[in-house]
């Protein structure tokens, strides 16, 4: 029996490589949430180090995949890709604990907001990079506008520094308390409970904190996106390699939180690192321009991005070895 949709071209790629790709992510979230975590239960550092290490070398795998099916240089704009959106997703971790942090969100329910997160993330990069890529393929000049974009948030970045988030005077928390039935006690894992209304006595559906932590968090990964998805373009228009890449990196984001969250304080002058790579990932595009070469080369890239990376990272655990400290130390919770 032949199924020749499934050799049709969708968005540069065969049908089947899309259908393994979306296959793969549903059997693991499956897996995640019908296995691992049937029971709501406080997750360690070391479960989430374990999950974490699984998920990270999937997602190496699957580069491994696109390297031999794709070639070498898809395949080190994947890895580049993913080493990218690994690090903003770390920037990531500190929002979500202040978010946390501020609906007082047991930990025991924390895997369960950050699971329907990752699935709204999941929808919301696919409708974001599927757009990236029809306006990229229309509109050529769109990656110089990316490029600039990334140099003057990377400048930003480095000149602002760190500035923590009030959560609490964030409009999208002052539009739910004034337009919905919202209620400042935890009801278990549930998102929405009903309540007698104050004014009819009737049941009413009410929204609990878990729900409100729910939306701030996707709202945060929207504007997250704003960095990663020029980002990953300005890497690749390939918009395999960019959804790929993008989502095996997020899809071990909620396994590293608990891990993360625990220690933080730790990766101080990540945040500088990765405003050094986004000024590299946009300004590659104008230096390949300068040198007359087509594309800047893809393991230069990978190479130097890594490395940035890297030096991020120990530099950080070094000169903080000695600063133990909680992460929700002095947050106000709500």
């Amino acid at each position: 029996m032949e199924f020749p949709f499934l050799f049709a071209d969708w968005l540069g790629k065969p049908v089947w490589m899309w259908l393994g790709f979306i296959t793969i992510v549903i059997a693991l979230l499956v897996f995640d949430l019908g296995v691992l975590h049937r029971d709501n239960h406080e997750i360690e550092v070391r479960e989430s180090l374990i999950l974490s290490s699984m998920y990270i070398g999937l997602g190496l795998a699957f580069g491994g995949w696109v390297w031999w099916q794709l070639g070498p240089e898809p395949g080190m704009n994947y890895l580049t890709g993913f080493v990218v959106e690994k690090t903003l997703a770390l920037d990531n971790v500190f929002v979500i604990a202040l978010i946390f942090s501020f609906f007082a969100v047991p930990r025991k329910y924390q895997h369960r907001v950050l699971f329907w997160g990752i699935l709204g993330v999941i929808i919301l990069r696919a409708i974001m990079i599927g757009l990236g890529a029809t306006l990229v393929s229309q509109f050529s000049w769109l990656l110089y506008i990316f490029a600039v974009f990334l140099v003057i948030t990377g400048v930003k970045m480095l000149w602002i520094g760190d500035k923590e988030p009030d959560i609490g005077n964030n409009p999208i928390v002052g539009f739910l308390r004034r337009h919905f039935n919202v209620t400042d006690e935890h009801h278990g894992q549930n998102f929405f409970v009903k309540k007698p209304d104050p004014k009819t006595g009737k049941l009413v559906w009410v929204m609990t904190p878990l729900f409100m932590a729910l939306v701030m968090i996707e709202i945060a990964d929207v504007i997250f996106a704003v960095d990663s998805v020029p980002a990953i373009f300005a890497i690749t228009t390939d918009p395999f390699v960019v959804y790929t890449s993008n989502i095996f990196a997020i899809l071990g984001l909620r396994a590293l939180y608990f891990a993360l969250a625990a220690m933080i304080h730790r990766f101080h002058y990540l945040k500088p690192a990765l405003a050094i790579v986004l000024i590299f990932i946009g300004s590659k595009i104008f230096v390949a321009d300068l040198l007359g070469l087509e594309k800047f080369p893809a393991a230069l890239s990978l190479g130097i991005t890594f490395m940035i990376v890297a030096s991020g990272i120990i530099w950080s655990l070094v000169k903080t070895r000695s600063q133990p400290r909680d992460l929700t130390e002095d947050i106000p919770h709500r």
